[in-house]
């Protein structure tokens, strides 16, 4: 507000005041008129007295916030112009120095383009030294530079593959002093650790009774219940005059198993008619299927074997009921397992693969559907099916040499393996009689005409004949292969079966003289 409108208010407001009073003096009391406006006028000089110096006062004070307020604007407008000065001032300056890199950079590319093509010319005259040199030089050794670099290089090679050569000499027969002594002490400490038991298999089985007139009743009538336990065992039943027991004969353990314990069941029950025997073959056939499982189970628990795909487990399992040369397979294959973990723990290999490969090298004699494929192959095929690791296939597959081994795994399983198969007392049949039979074989196939040479490998299982290409060709090659297996089965007793392979190779050799 203007002070000098406030200065009018204030007197205005004093005036209508005063003669408010006047008036209501008038009204109250009949004094004279003189003395109440004379008392009036007083009050209304004083109170516009007062009023005018209050309006003074407030006017004042108004100024000075004005004045304030006005300065202090005009500081922060002179401040800021400063800044503003002062930022102008720096901008510029750094121009300057700008401009001042600008110049001395350019002078630096002036002075490097200069040195530049100073050091092209010393390369070029560098060049040509150089080039003066190496003719001279070749005038000198009679060579040009690069038939002298071609005869340092040769000079260096055959230095180095003579030094490299007499380095790997040193090697290898460091080698062969220390790998004979290495190999037997590897051997002889695995066997040593190794407690084998000796376990012969036959082919039959005897089942002991009480007393011969049990035999009638299991003759039956006219012979059906014998019938009806052969059918149904596919055992053959002799019934002789040995007594107080019955032989049960077969090549099949399980299947004499099965008779086995049938016959124990129907003796014990009393009652044996073709339509009992049947069923309880049927029932014993289910519970042998069922501890077949269980062997298998407790095979891998104690040989601390884990993931083994249960139809692996079961085949270990049919192990228990499965021979070689009398030795019973699943311990042969218990006694290969625990044989690899070893070797393989002094080898510095995985003992766990080791001894899974060890327990599942043999598994392809189990099976009875091919059997025309080795059952090594045939072991590698199984193990590849159920999700083995490549390694323990290639041992499964490489311990007769069927294949190629790829890994260290597969020689320990093929050692180890011999050493079980070959101890004393392991299998029946002894060394003699084995080189016998191998003898045998091969000189049952040089005895056809236009064979050469025969090789009986893979401990007799196959038998591979080389043939005279001049005198047989290859229909008379295969006629050859089918006349020595027909001869084989006529003359020799051997077990399992026996490849053979007739090779005929045509060479053609000529010499320049």
């Amino acid at each position: 507000m203007d002070p000098l409108s406030l200065v009018l208010g204030i007197v205005g407001g004093g005036a209508i005041s005063a003669y408010t009073a006047v008036y209501l003096i008038n009204k109250r009391n009949n004094a004279s008129a003189d003395s109440i406006v004379k008392d009036a006028t007083q009050k209304a000089a004083s109170i516009l007295k007062t009023k005018e110096f209050e309006a003074k006062e407030k006017f004042f004070e108004l100024k000075n916030q004005h004045d304030a307020t006005v300065n202090n604007r005009n500081r922060e407008l002179t401040d800021a112009e400063n800044r503003f000065r002062s930022k102008e001032q720096s901008v510029n300056d750094k121009i300057a120095n700008l401009d001042k890199k600008q110049k001395e950079a350019e002078g630096l590319k002036e002075d490097l383009v200069l040195q530049l093509d100073v050091a092209k010319v010393k390369k070029q005259e560098a060049e040509k030294i150089h080039a003066s040199q190496v003719q001279q030089l070749e005038k000198i050794a009679g060579l040009s530079a690069e038939q002298a670099k071609n005869e340092l290089v040769e000079a260096l090679k055959a230095e180095a593959q003579t030094q490299a050569l007499a380095q790997m000499k040193y090697i290898i027969d460091e080698a062969k002093l220390t790998a004979t002594k290495d190999a037997k002490r590897m051997v002889l400490q695995t066997i040593q650790r190794t407690a084998a038991e000796q376990a012969i298999e036959n082919t039959v089985t005897v089942f002991h009774i009480e007393n011969d007139e049990v035999k009638g009743r299991i003759i039956g009538r006219e012979g059906r219940n014998i019938r009806a336990l052969e059918a149904a065992t596919g055992i053959e039943i002799i019934v002789d005059d040995t007594p107080e027991a019955i032989i049960l004969s077969g090549f099949d353990p399980i299947r004499r198993e099965v008779a086995r314990l049938s016959l124990h069941r129907l003796v014990s029950d009393g009652r044996i008619h073709p339509a009992r025997i049947e069923e309880v073959v049927e029932k014993t056939r289910n519970d042998v299927e069922q501890e077949i499982i269980e062997i298998g189970q407790k095979t891998v628990v104690d040989l601390g074997i884990n993931g083994l795909h249960p139809e692996l487990i079961r085949m270990v399992g049919r192990m228990r009921y499965r021979s070689s040369y009398g030795q019973n397979l699943l311990k042969h294959s218990r006694e290969v397992a625990n044989l690899c973990a070893i070797m393989a723990t002094e080898f510095g290999l995985n003992a766990k693969m080791a001894k899974r490969a060890g327990l599942l090298h043999d598994i392809g004699k189990v099976p009875d559907d091919d059997p025309e494929t080795p059952h090594a192959l045939l072991g590698m095929k199984l193990a590849e099916k159920f999700g083995e690791h490549p390694d323990v296939v290639n041992a499964i597959g490489a311990h007769h040499d069927e294949i190629e081994m790829n890994n260290l795994l597969s020689p320990i399983i093929q050692a180890c393996d011999a050493i079980s198969g070959s101890r004393p007392g392991a299998r029946r049949e002894d060394s003699e009689a084995y080189i016998k039979r191998l003898v045998d074989l091969e000189k049952l196939a040089v005895g056809f005409d236009g064979v050469d040479k025969a090789f009986a490998i893979q401990a007799g299982r196959e038998l591979r004949v080389i043939v005279n290409s001049d005198m047989l060709d290859d229909k008379q090659s295969d006629l050859l292969s089918f006349d020595i297996s027909q001869k084989i089965m006529k003359e020799m007793i051997y077990p399992g079966q026996i490849k053979v392979t007739v090779i005929r190779e045509r060479r053609a050799v000529a010499f320049a003289k």
